[in-house]
């Protein structure tokens, strides 16, 4: 099984990128962020077209996420509210699961936080505890296999940044934000790329800004996190850049996992 994620920075203007990575890639499920459509406007015959697929939980212009996927899915809810009878931060379409052929697969979009100190970064910090309590809850009704991945918004180690000089005042990289990461992944899961690639210099984003993605300037911050018996039979994990050479890609770029 190949499972990817993906934040394509608007599926409507990304889709045509989209559709043809997945007639190169057919992976088995692609988990999608920043899709910024509403359900109803999601361009869902190019997918269906391919055999996929969709579920869906998206908003106007900002945020969104999805799952496509061969096979059907079972059990799929949307947002925290379902798993904890929380509603407060669900306004914000970050949250999507489902389970296929017993491994529970669990698409974020984690809050980018702005700026440190800002109400956004706050939000990003409660949202994260919030988090650990979903996946702890799911983990808890199936404690085997489950991927989560996703666009995460945090580079875990400074070895993810290309230049972490001053990291501490950066969002995305401050002790906070790692710290209350950690906290999500001491539940059991662990980081799949880390299992095959411990060096540093593999990115996923790089900002548009500066020629970033032409010198490399990048971070790491999407991943699948596997609990220790998907771990185990983790046969890859693998960035594919290709995507982000494309004219007017999306500033991330597909993360692929194979058990």
């Amino acid at each position: 099984m190949k499972i990817a994620t993906w934040n394509v920075n608007s599926i409507r203007t990304r889709l045509v990128q989209v559709v043809n990575w997945l007639q190169e890639n057919p992976v088995d499920a692609l988990c999608l962020q920043e899709t910024k459509v509403q359900d109803a406007e999601f361009p869902r015959s190019p997918f269906e077209d391919l055999g996929y697929h969709l579920y869906i939980s998206g908003q106007k212009s900002y945020n969104g996420v999805a799952i496509v996927s061969h096979k059907p899915l079972e059990d799929v809810t949307v947002g925290f509210d379902p798993v904890l009878g929380i509603s407060d931060f669900d306004e914000q379409k970050r949250v999507i699961t489902g389970v296929i052929d017993d491994i529970r697969v669990v698409n974020l979009y984690v809050p980018n936080g702005s700026e440190v100190g800002s109400e956004k970064y706050d939000y990003k910090l409660r949202w994260l505890k919030v988090l650990r309590d979903y996946l702890q809850t799911l983990l808890e009704k199936q404690p085997s296999g489950m991927c989560v991945c996703g666009d995460i918004n945090i580079a875990l180690e400074d070895k993810d940044i290309h230049n972490p000089k001053g990291r501490e005042k950066l969002v995305m990289a401050t002790d906070l934000e790692r710290q209350a990461l950690q906290q999500v992944l001491e539940l059991g899961l662990a980081d799949a790329f880390r299992k095959f690639t411990s060096e540093g210099g593999h990115f996923s984003w790089w900002d548009y800004r500066s020629g970033g993605f032409g010198r490399n300037r990048g971070w790491r911050i999407d991943h699948h996190y596997l609990t220790p018996i998907l771990y185990e039979r983790a046969l890859a994990c693998a960035i594919d850049v290709a995507p982000r050479k494309l004219t007017q890609p999306s500033d991330h770029t597909p993360v692929i996992v194979e058990f």
